[in-house]
């Protein structure tokens, strides 16, 4: 074995055993709800609703309409014109209701963000610092399990004037320890080319342990993922990125159920387990499906934008379908600015993000989609088997409905169901609920935007940057809290 992968097979032995450890060092599942109840108590938020044009901080440009904080730094909320030609990748938007050109609000946020998580070993077990943290677009401002660090360059840089970031100087230039340290996108549908640095880095001395952080092991965070809204986004991601666990895990699960779900789902993590495709041949299709995929994003104003429209301080759809650019005015307790105003994307409906499952010669495999939506870095990236907002399709001909959407709604082998609360800090009350289902479906032999992947396939995608997107991210780590129940 060489250097490297016997690294590798060390890390995914650790990973695995902190993913079944439901108790650590400071208590069980039940000891990190009571944590988190009590630093909700502690965190008041309160965020109300105020027309974007009242935003104090923020100005439109004369211009073209956009919307920019008065110190050239955040972000900013501009419009795009987008158009699908040929035959490539289809995002929502486009996939199955034969729409190729639309106009849209956006968030552009040029910086990269840091969301980064410590990691030390306590008693022979991973634990790792996890912060009680509330932002004003969470469902009733509610405290989540969030990053050791979340911040943009804006905040760790003090444009906010606020107090400093704990634990950031872990994440600014880590010498070694970074277990992940990979660059990852965010949702390309409204924002534009976002990414953040996704780092998991380990200590090996011990570090103070603030008011509102806690030790968890990851199975105690995976614990939490079946708690509707309790894990957030950001966390979400980061762990996404940890190495899946190999054989190691394989061995664990397959030990535990021989034969069952948890058996394949354990075989799906084992890279020598067969596959449908090759990664060689995974690869050259995201290419493929990158070379023929042809869409145009150019800017445009947002005043007058076709099919939008601005009424009582919000901009809104003229269907009143897709989202909302709201105003919004944050007071908190415990954050490092006590107030501030923003503008907020606030999404008509609660989504729907799931995978389909299917054991092929006893491994699970995911169905994943190679979609394209406008904020993407590199035009595609593969996606959940479903990835939209159902409401978006009322009153329109079922073949208008994304393929798979009622096969997953209808489902009867579901492994995993939940509710899941996305960035609080640009979106307004943003919910989807995240399902895996097993289901006996065949995509068309002649489809060029579906295929079979194994968990150690898109483990190894997620390596790398740009390649699984923020919704498939998450619902691989619910796969790996399906898998230890």
């Amino acid at each position: 074995m060489s250097t490297a992968r016997a690294l590798r097979s060390g890390v995914d032995a650790r990973v695995t055993a902190s993913l079944l450890a439901r108790k650590g060092r400071f208590g069980g599942v039940d000891d990190a709800h009571g944590w988190l109840a009590d630093a909700a108590r502690g965190r008041r938020m309160e965020t109300t609703r105020v027309p974007i044009d009242e935003l104090a901080g923020w100005r439109r440009d004369e211009s073209n309409g956009y919307l920019r904080h008065e110190t050239g730094r955040f972000f900013s909320v501009e419009s795009v014109a987008v158009e699908v030609r040929g035959s490539g990748a289809a995002s929502d938007a486009a996939e199955s209701s034969g729409v190729t050109r639309w106009c849209q609000p956006i968030i552009n946020q040029p910086e990269i963000g840091i969301l980064g998580i410590l990691v030390r070993e306590i008693d022979g077990v991973l634990h790792f610092l996890m912060q009680a943290k509330s932002e004003p677009g969470n469902p009733g401002a509610a405290v989540q399990l969030s990053p050791t660090v979340q911040a943009t360059r804006s905040n760790y840089t003090g444009v906010h004037k606020g107090r400093s970031i704990p634990y950031l100087d872990h994440f600014r230039d880590p010498v070694s320890g970074a277990l992940v340290d990979i660059r990852q996108s965010e949702q390309g549908a409204w924002f534009y080319r976002k990414r953040n640095r996704n780092m998991v880095v380990e200590v090996g001395d011990e570090v103070d342990v603030l008011d509102g952080f806690r030790w968890l092991t990851l199975g105690q965070i995976a614990a939490l993922l079946a708690v509707p809204d309790l894990v957030n986004m950001d966390t979400r991601t980061v762990l996404a990125c940890l190495p899946g666990g190999g054989t190691a895990l394989s061995g664990a699960l397959s030990s535990a159920s021989a034969g069952g779900f948890r058996d394949a789902l354990g075989r799906s993590a084992d890279p020598g387990a067969p596959a449908v495709h090759t990664t060689e041949e995974v690869l050259s299709w995201i290419t493929a499906a990158r070379t023929r995929t042809d869409l145009s994003v150019e800017s445009c104003p947002l005043h007058g934008l076709p099919g939008w429209q601005e009424h009582d301080g919000v901009i809104s759809h003229h269907s009143g379908r897709f989202f909302s650019v709201v105003g919004a005015h944050v007071r908190a307790e415990g954050r490092e600015v006590a107030c501030w105003s923003q503008p907020m994307i606030e999404p008509a409906g609660t989504g729907v993000i799931a995978f389909v499952l299917k054991r092929i010669q006893g491994v699970l495999h995911v169905l994943v989609h190679a979609r394209s939506e406008p904020g993407y870095a590199d035009v595609v990236e593969l996606g959940p088997t479903v990835q939209c907002d159902p409401g978006n399709y009322a009153g329109l001909p079922a073949s208008a409905r994304p393929r798979y959407l009622d096969t997953v709604l209808s489902a009867r082998d579901v492994r995993f169901d939940t509710v899941l609360s996305e960035e609080g800090g640009r979106f307004l009350g943003a919910r989807n609920r995240y399902l895996a289902v097993e289901a006996d479906v065949e995509p068309a032999a002649d489809d060029p935007d579906y295929r079979w992947l194994t968990l150690a396939q898109l483990d190894e995608l997620l390596r790398h940057s740009f390649y699984v997107n923020i919704q498939a991210r998450t619902l691989v780590l619910c796969l790996r809290a399906a898998a230890v129940g």
